[in-house]
């Protein structure tokens, strides 16, 4: 066995997984680019990133937030989940998303010890719903208040939070689950016991083509 085939075998399934999307979204960007006739300086442009970078993308070189993936869509005229559109999804339609290979979400305002995992990113055109794990390891990150469209559930799998919705706070353990309409602001609002990890299930009313959610 060679080096190269040692390396390969040896690299865990996350990163074998991460790479094949990212290969998946830069082949995605650059069909697109190509079928609107647009150069590489015209769609770095729109997008507000660099050429080197856009190129990296293209080639799958390097992994990106999702905020500049939703820059890429706009500036190609796509919704974000577009993107995403035919990765990984079996012939029956049905997804299976591995433990600890959901797709990680950098959020507005994310900080080290706070990180979201998508665990369903191609609902087509139009998105219905969003699923999130959430996990929280600093015991001193404040939140300001979010509001969105929708219906949302949490579920808590790890740790003690209080989650704040309007003027009631509810203290959720393992097991608990909290359901409450979007437009009512509401965030977590202390850690009563670290690592906490929990669901957030947001279902929207109405068909929504972008993720447009700032959520915890």
């Amino acid at each position: 066995m060679t080096p190269t085939e040692m390396l390969a075998s040896d690299a865990a399934p996350s990163e074998v997984q991460a790479k094949s999307l990212d290969r998946y979204l830069g082949n995605t960007i650059r069909q697109l680019r190509l079928e609107h006739g647009l150069t590489i300086a015209e769609v770095s442009e729109r997008a507000g990133i660099s050429r080197g970078m856009l190129s990296k993308i293209e080639n799958g070189l390097t992994s990106t937030s999702l905020e500049t993936l939703e820059q890429l869509a706009n500036s190609l005229g796509v919704t974000l989940s577009r993107l995403f559109r035919g990765y990984n999804v079996p012939s029956g339609g049905a997804q299976l998303v591995k433990s600890g290979q959901g797709l990680e979400v950098v959020r507005r305002g994310t900080r080290i010890g706070h990180t979201y995992h998508l665990l369903a990113y191609d609902q087509g055109p139009q998105k219905s719903f969003e699923p999130f794990l959430i996990t929280l390891e600093d015991p001193g990150e404040e939140f300001p208040a979010f509001e969105h469209p929708g219906t949302e559930f949490l579920h808590m799998l790890e740790g003690v939070l209080e989650y704040r919705v309007g003027d009631e706070a509810f203290v959720m353990e393992p097991g608990d689950s909290l359901t409450f309409r979007g437009e009512i602001p509401h965030r977590p609002e202390k850690m009563h016991k670290l690592p906490i990890r929990f669901l957030a299930i947001i279902h929207y009313d109405a068909p929504n083509t972008g993720t447009g959610t700032d959520e915890q």
